[in-house]
């Protein structure tokens, strides 16, 4: 089956099929004011992003979710053209860029194809804890496959009754002469089925809370390390989600990140780069709904779309570029070294809960013609509900701004 092949009997709209006219129309929706925050590189890494995803990822990206297809190919061109590792030193095989671009890249990717810009993201939190973390010899030993597509990561926090209060965690870490041995379960972990290094997170004292999480990186090949079947979705059919189990799987001292206990630490210090990836997403989601409302009402009603509708576009349009300076100048904060208090779960929640809003908003625009996976709306939509979910629920995100609001005001308010 070819990418141009009709969906429900309908033909896929054009931008879904043709770069040039994916460039056209992406290109004629950039906003100025947003623009004006990126640097020249930073402009640089967008626009190659944009390219390679009209020509390598959004084209396949429908055939992909209906056939569940892992979207490994659309990864490796996204590597090919050094787009792999934007955060990751030189001396790793990465461009040591930006947040500011890994964020504008992120969006590019996700408005192309939600569950190619998860496998991503995800290849870049396997690597941050170890380059943050672990040894240079470890360093060289993964981070530059996971930059250059020859091995997927995994980031192994979540488990069956732990999922936003990493701290409970159960995942057990026992001491041995050569090291440890892990003994637990892993749920809902992204590429976990194909990872070729896990970092893991597990307790070497289940009384200590906090104080006793340390963080691994797991050989995928380690003895004791089995995996679940790719679980069912309602979106993201192209990124894979297993359960992981551990089974008294040996880690030697040296694939300890940092400190014994000092997991906690490096699990704040990442979900500041994961949470950014998830807002980033959500930013191109809605642009990528977005898009495909606009191309899908000019297939309907021709170049004049009914007043009311285009009041609608108009919120919408907003609502993304809000969005968008939200999650550029965050990240322009967090590479001034900023970052702290209520900002990352504000910017998170803020940005998928527009992601999400917006998919919603472009299916029903195109009324009886939303639920067709041909006008692409909907694809969006079921990739968008899942940002409101991993890297902390948008649940606990307004839990967390709530108490960093009460903070300031403590000393202010009577």
């Amino acid at each position: 089956m070819s990418a141009r092949t009709p969906i429900a009997g309908i033909e896929p709209l054009e931008l879904d099929v043709d770069a040039d006219a994916y460039l056209a129309l992406h290109g004629a929706l950039d906003e100025p004011v947003a623009d004006g925050l990126l640097g020249d590189r930073e402009r640089q890494v967008r626009d190659r992003t944009r390219h390679v995803v009209a020509e390598h990822v959004a084209p396949t990206a429908a055939l992909r979710d209906a056939e569940h297809t892992f979207a490994h190919d659309s990864y490796q061109a996204l590597a090919a053209a050094g787009l792999g590792g934007l955060l990751v030193p030189e001396e790793y095989g990465g461009t040591d860029d930006t947040t500011v671009a890994y964020a504008a890249a992120m969006e590019e990717i996700a408005a192309g194809c939600g569950a190619t810009s998860l496998v991503f993201m995800t290849q870049m939190h396997a690597a941050y804890p170890i380059l943050h973390s672990g040894s240079r010899e470890l360093a060289r030993e993964y981070v530059p496959g996971l930059v250059d597509g020859s091995r997927y990561g995994s980031l192994g926090v979540t488990e069956p009754s732990a999922g936003s209060d990493a701290a409970s965690l159960r995942t057990l870490a026992t001491r041995t002469d050569e090291g440890y041995t892990l003994s637990g379960s892993k749920m809902f972990i992204t590429t976990g089925d194909r990872a070729d290094v896990v970092i893991c997170f597990a307790t070497v004292d289940p009384a200590a809370g906090r104080r006793g999480i340390t963080a691994f990186a797991v050989d995928g090949r380690s003895q004791g390390l089995t995996r679940g079947r790719p679980l069912s979705k309602m979106g993201m059919h192209s990124s894979s989600t297993a359960e992981l189990t551990f089974d008294r799987t040996p880690v030697p001292t040296s694939h300890r990140l940092g400190d014994e206990g000092g997991g906690w630490a490096i699990v704040v210090s990442s979900v500041t780069k994961s949470r950014i990836s998830a807002a980033a997403q959500g930013v191109g989601l809605a642009r990528g709904a977005y898009a495909h409302a606009l191309a899908g009402l000019h297939r309907i009603h021709g170049p004049a779309v009914p007043q009311d509708v285009a009041a609608r576009l108009a919120a919408m349009r907003g609502r993304i570029l809000s969005a968008r300076l939200m999650l550029l100048a965050t990240a322009r904060d967090v590479d001034a070294g900023g970052g702290a208090g209520g900002s990352i779960g504000l910017m998170k929640q803020t940005c998928t809960d527009v992601g999400w809003q917006v998919a919603v908003e472009a299916t029903a625009l195109l009324g009886r013609h939303g639920d067709l996976a041909a006008f692409g709306a909907e694809r969006y939509l079921r990739d968008a509900k899942v940002t409101q979910i991993y890297d902390g629920t948008n649940e606990v995100q307004r839990l967390l701004v709530a108490r960093d609001t009460a903070g300031r005001l403590k000393d202010v308010l009577p």
